[in-house]
């Protein structure tokens, strides 16, 4: 657990009442310290190393397509990532997940609507034009078959891949730019997307193939779980803002007075906090991380809506057309 600050401590002349000491307001536990880009970096790599052992005994030992998906992956995240670093997100890191795919990940306040949604598309279109490109311009790399196949497969990969990733699902990127696009100040349009979405995934992992895919059903799993914690964050948001709190700041701006306000109306309202006595007297728990934690959750992280009706229109457009990319190459619809 984090080293919290010593509470502050003060005595009173002998001729006055005297003031309990725990009755002086000590600072809030500070932030999370940034992560360490060594520490990101090595979660990452061993994160595709077990990517890449698992895929090499799933995929029959064919180091020739895990190779090849890998690269599509890695390929599709770091546009993410580059688009992220460019906008300055923050503690940017690429995770793999075995037989699922990768996530980048970064951190940012103030969250413009038009910047996400250029981040998302930063990973599946530039895979998909590639992938059309190199179809097209492969016969002038080489003339043997084999390879020439292999050039293929790589293309209609790298095309299939990232026209999967733009599918209206939550959480791919085609689920998560039209949640971004229609969001609404509620977040009703969000809740609907993702019951949805969850309904979706549960049904292709069960009829969607010729057999059922039960592993796939972690995905909806953690969604619904995901929809359970958000309900619980929007009750405790509902019941700080009661209280007059303004929560559209960061945590570094919150004032000492307020931590301990917020803090105590966590307490009473989270189960997991029950057993923490509320504040005064002003003294740290064991789980005062905990609290800091999800104190940090319920922040409001700023939506700029900077996206004119017109910019939509733009964004939709360059999604749609993105399917028509098997089209123009040939693709086998049977492999689409």
């Amino acid at each position: 657990m984090d080293n919290f600050p010593e509470p502050i401590k003060e005595s009173s002349p002998a001729n006055d009442q005297p003031m309990a000491e725990s009755l002086i307001i000590p600072p809030k536990p500070p932030a999370d310290e940034p992560k360490s880009r060594v520490n990101i970096w090595t979660r990452s790599i061993g994160s595709l190393l077990l990517y890449l052992a698992i895929g090499y005994y799933f995929f029959n030992q064919n180091w020739t397509l895990v190779l090849v998906l890998t690269g599509v992956v890695v390929f599709h995240e770091l546009g993410h990532f580059l688009a992220m670093k460019v906008y300055k997100y923050t503690d940017l890191g690429i995770f793999f997940i075995p037989l699922v795919g990768a996530y980048a990940s970064g951190k940012k306040q103030e969250v413009s609507q038009l910047q996400s949604s250029i981040i998302l598309l930063a990973g599946p279109v530039p895979g998909i034009i590639v992938g059309v490109v190199l179809q097209f311009t492969a016969p002038y790399f080489t003339n043997e078959f084999e390879e020439l196949y292999l050039l293929h497969q790589i293309s209609w990969i790298s095309i299939y891949l990232n026209l999967l990733n733009l599918l209206p699902i939550y959480p791919l990127d085609g689920g998560q730019l039209l949640n971004r696009l229609f969001l609404d100040s509620s977040q009703v349009i969000s809740k609907i997307f993702l019951l949805l979405s969850i309904g979706v995934l549960v049904w292709f992992s069960l009829y969607g193939g010729s057999r059922p895919y039960y592993a796939l059903l972690i995905i909806p799993f953690f969604l619904l779980t995901r929809l359970f914690a958000d309900r619980q964050l929007d009750k405790l948001t509902k019941k700080v803002e009661a209280e007059g709190i303004n929560l559209d700041t960061s945590y570094e701006d919150i004032k000492d007075e307020d931590y301990w306000k917020i803090r105590n109306i966590l307490i009473r309202n989270h189960l997991a906090l029950r057993d923490v006595p509320e504040a005064p007297p002003y003294e740290y728990s064991h789980k005062e991380e905990q609290i800091r934690n999800l104190m940090q959750n319920i922040l409001q992280r700023t939506i700029v809506q900077d996206i004119s009706i017109p910019g939509k229109i733009i964004i939709i457009f360059v999604w749609a057309a993105s399917f028509a990319a098997p089209f123009l190459i040939g693709m086998p619809l049977s492999f689409f």
